[in-house]
């Protein structure tokens, strides 16, 4: 008797299973498409960034160039500049490319539940319209608690791997930046 009241408290009707995985997948894919508009807005503004640097960059090397009062005792201001100039970008790339990776990662965990949850939605479809006439009614009549539930998903920790490759790439091409300018400061001013 304790069995049968059991089992019968865990069964939900299939109406609102079905109406809650519903819900679940309307969440998560809304939650999905946010993610999405939130990391290409980061995007630009990361693009944003790289303007404005390479327009800095632009400007002193330019100044170098032109400016005559410079010489090599002076190369020191354009190397000071150019590390403050790299320092901030520094800061703001790796801010920026904080919130695009949370954003991804959030968004790879709704989309993991997103499919769970039309999985299980599947699952529980079949099972209830190919029941046919033949079973028991409990059957038709709901579905085990446990059977809907569907709790939020994370990628595997392999997934950090493509931030750690993203930030290399960034900071690699910054340094190459860095050299490449303070050469050519020393060069233009020097000899």
């Amino acid at each position: 008797m304790a069995d049968y009241e059991t089992s019968h408290q865990n069964l939900i009707p299939k109406e609102t299973a079905l109406q809650a995985l519903n819900t679940i997948i309307q969440l998560h894919f809304e939650k999905t498409l946010e993610k999405k508009r939130a990391v290409d807005l980061q995007k630009k503004e990361l693009w944003k960034l790289f303007q404005l640097f390479f327009l800095f960059l632009g400007l002193v090397f330019a100044a170098q160039v032109q400016s005559t009062r410079l010489q090599c005792r002076h190369c020191w201001v354009p190397i000071g500049l150019l590390s403050m100039g790299h320092l901030i970008f520094y800061v703001s790339v790796a801010q920026t490319l904080r919130c695009i990776n949370g954003f991804k990662y959030q968004r790879r965990c709704h989309k993991l539940t997103l499919g769970l949850a039309t999985d299980r939605l599947r699952q529980i479809r079949m099972r209830l319209g190919g029941g046919g006439g033949g079973g028991d009614g409990d059957d038709m009549g709901g579905v085990v608690g446990d059977e809907f539930e569907v709790h939020y998903q994370e990628p595997p920790e392999s997934y950090f791997g493509k931030f750690k490759r993203n930030w290399a790439l960034h900071f690699g091409f910054l340094i190459l930046i860095y050299g490449f300018m303070v050469s050519s400061s020393v060069v233009l001013l020097c000899y």
